[in-house]
């Protein structure tokens, strides 16, 4: 057999076969006997055996084949992979359908679907063809999973569809997978997962691909990113094209109208949930019409033409046994209960965070008190309420201590918080590590919780410079429990790493107070160095979008202080970058410097992911609503109501071609 004989060959077996997959896991109709499909595939191993020059990683022999891998690479995502708003109650999401409605001028159509509880995902294909597959990470970065992925038999690796193709899902693990894969854990003695979702993300995020294989992980696809672009217009549509071309689509999903028909759908699978095979902690409502979704707008994390409804969290009673207090790295003391274990929404509970003493006080907490559980959003443990009527005596009311529980130094109250001002609190000092070697601040890979308090606790590290200083104690850290060269030197490896991260992760992990990922970045763009930003005005500070009084006054103390500019200097002896690496430094020339800019209507030449990246870039501020503070309305054609809001206000409209004449025709 010739090259190009077996080329034609090996493709028309990975068609053939695909189609089975397909007709197997996404039709539930399968049209040959499991003998045909492992002839078939038998049939491909072989040539592929002979020609290993035919093996992609698409390939459906590779599905079976576990691969360890060294690293995940990071994906950047084309479009933003952004979070939903969530409501945790029926008056909300109608208020959210009202609001919708009157943006719209209309009674809105919607599409109703289960809120899986997985991992979200992306796959992006190119001329039909899988390239790769991508976490949500930060909803900018993400990582490429697709080995894993390839595991998962009902995932297609071709599409029926040229161009560029994103889809985005949620991959879950079945009620079932998690009830066989925790009996095989715990016959072998291991820890069990406390729900599908850990179970899940854990298996996609493991480097070794057989783990993956083995969990029985599966999938559910339900957004078409750039539908638009094949003439798609409506998010069911959309979604009725997923199944056609292979994808596994979820069944319940369904077109709803008005108040009556939503809030039957929300009811109707509240009674459902518990009955189904895959866990779902809520109902996600779009907007049908994607021509609606520029009009409607987005926040900077969420877009406004859809809402995750949150089912209430379950509650259950239990013990609150004490209180005890933590230190963070600002210096916050938080109270925490510590509570009787129970099982709460998949996972057992023996703490949960009591916030300050207000909030202790407003609830009328006792030692010893009954009290009701349950998981905020089924993540974060909340104590309700105390039972007062199951009381007997015994209860010790609660009183704030006055002194830090870890260096012993006076707390002082600031509003309804209390401080330790201690800057060398031992314990201070640990949460600032941890945070600094974060992975939303310098990714520091394998540098956790864990293994920050060994090496505070061993000397080895006190301050944030000293991190960069852990070459020093090799030979000493590889004789501890736990340690080995390979260990240590991925360790080393990801911290000298670290010193290449662009200046906005830096700023982030100094912990600055009121400096959060989002602001970091704003003042890394505008500010381009880490000396700039240290040596501008308050005046220069509150001039900046989303930086007011107190933040501009805690910038200005972070950088007056003696002990926070040794650590600076320590990090530029240790060459940390601290410049803004970002392809787009602020040019406080161009027009959209520091205004307000509103999008609405369709526009022709830009996504609006994409112009209002480029605005964002010259530094403007994107709102999604008209007011007198708006500088300019960027309008498409079908502007709706914010375009009849702008001409009242006498807010600046510009059209496409002028914005492209106010940006260089760029």
């Amino acid at each position: 057999m010739e090259f190009l004989e077996a080329q034609k060959k090996h493709d028309e077996l990975v068609k053939l076969i695909e189609r089975y997959a397909k007709e197997y896991y996404i039709d539930d109709n399968p049209s040959v006997s499991d003998q045909v499909y492992d002839q078939k595939m038998e049939e491909l191993e072989a040539l592929e055996k002979e020609w290993p020059e035919l093996i992609t990683r698409n390939s459906p022999t590779q599905r079976i084949i576990g691969t360890v891998l060294k690293g995940f690479n990071k994906i950047t995502h084309q479009v933003q992979m952004l979070s939903l708003a969530d409501v945790f109650n029926e008056e909300e999401l109608v208020d959210w359908v009202k609001k919708v409605d009157i943006e719209l001028e209309d009674q809105t159509e919607f599409v109703a679907e289960m809120k899986i509880d997985g991992l979200a995902m992306s796959l992006v294909y190119q001329d039909g063809n899988l390239v790769y597959a991508a976490t949500r990470g930060d909803g900018t970065t993400g990582e490429d999973v697709t080995t894993n992925v390839l595991t998962i038999r009902d995932i297609p690796t071709r599409i029926p569809l040229m161009g560029r193709v994103e889809v985005r899902g949620e991959i879950y693990m079945p009620k079932k997978s998690l009830e066989e894969l925790n009996e095989e854990r715990e016959k072998t003695g291991e820890p069990l997962f406390a729900n599908a979702r850990n179970a899940a993300a854990g298996s996609i995020r493991n480097l070794d691909s057989n783990v993956a294989r083995s969990r029985k992980l599966d999938g559910w696809w339900y957004y078409f990113t750039n539908a638009q672009d094949f003439g798609i217009k409506t998010h069911y549509e959309s979604i009725l094209r997923l199944k056609e071309m292979g994808f596994k689509t979820n069944p319940e999903a369904r077109i709803v109208k008005g108040t009556k028909e939503i809030l039957s759908y929300v009811n109707e699978y509240t009674e459902k949930r518990d009955s189904l095979p895959y866990d779902i902690d809520g109902i996600v409502l779009k907007v049908n019409d994607f021509s609606k979704y520029d009009t409607l707008g987005y926040t900077a994390k969420t877009p406004k033409w859809a809402v995750a409804y949150k089912f209430p969290p379950k509650e259950v009673k239990t013990k609150l046994l004490d209180i005890i207090y933590t230190v963070g790295r600002t210096g916050k003391i938080t109270p925490n209960a510590v509570l009787e274990p129970v099982r709460v929404a998949g996972s057992l509970v023996q703490r949960a965070t009591l916030h300050n003493e207000d909030f202790v006080k407003e609830k009328n907490l006792m030692i010893g008190d009954t009290v009701i559980l349950r998981k905020a959003g089924d993540i974060i443990p909340e104590v309700v309420r105390a039972i007062p009527e199951e009381r007997d005596g015994t209860e010790k009311p609660f009183e704030m201590i006055e002194n830090c529980p870890v260096c012993g130094s006076k707390l002082e109250k600031v509003d309804a918080m209390h401080f330790c001002k201690n800057l060398n609190c031992p314990s201070r000092n640990i949460e600032s590590l941890i945070h600094f070697a974060s992975k939303d601040a310098m990714d520091i890979e394998t540098m956790g919780e864990k293994v920050t308090q060994e090496f505070f606790d061993l000397g080895i590290i006190r301050t944030i410079p000293d991190i960069y200083e852990i070459y020093k104690h090799r030979d000493r850290i590889i004789t501890m429990d736990g340690w080995s060269n390979k260990s240590v030197d991925k360790l080393l490896d990801a911290i000298e790493t670290s010193k290449k991260n662009s200046l906005e992760r830096l700023l982030f992990g100094l912990g600055i107070k009121e400096v959060g990922n989002k602001m970091a970045k704003t003042l890394a763009r505008r500010f381009n160095t880490l000396d700039n930003l240290m040596h501008t005005s308050y005046e220069d500070l509150i001039k900046i979008n989303d930086i007011g009084e107190v933040v501009a006054n805690l910038i200005v103390e972070y950088f007056s202080n003696e002990h926070n500019i040794e650590i600076i200097n320590r990090l530029k002896e240790a060459n940390v970058n601290t410049i803004y690496l970002g392809s787009n430094k602020f040019d406080e020339s161009n027009p959209f410097f520091n205004k307000k800019v509103v999008l609405t209507g369709s526009l022709v030449e830009f996504t609006r992911d994409k112009a209002t990246k480029i605005l964002e870039d010259l530094g403007a501020h994107v709102v999604g609503s008209v007011s007198k503070a708006t500088d300019f309305v960027l309008c498409g054609s079908d502007p709706g109501s914010k375009y009849d809001k702008a001409q009242k206000l006498g807010i600046k409209i510009i059209n496409e071609e002028e914005f492209k004449n106010m940006i260089g025709g760029e």
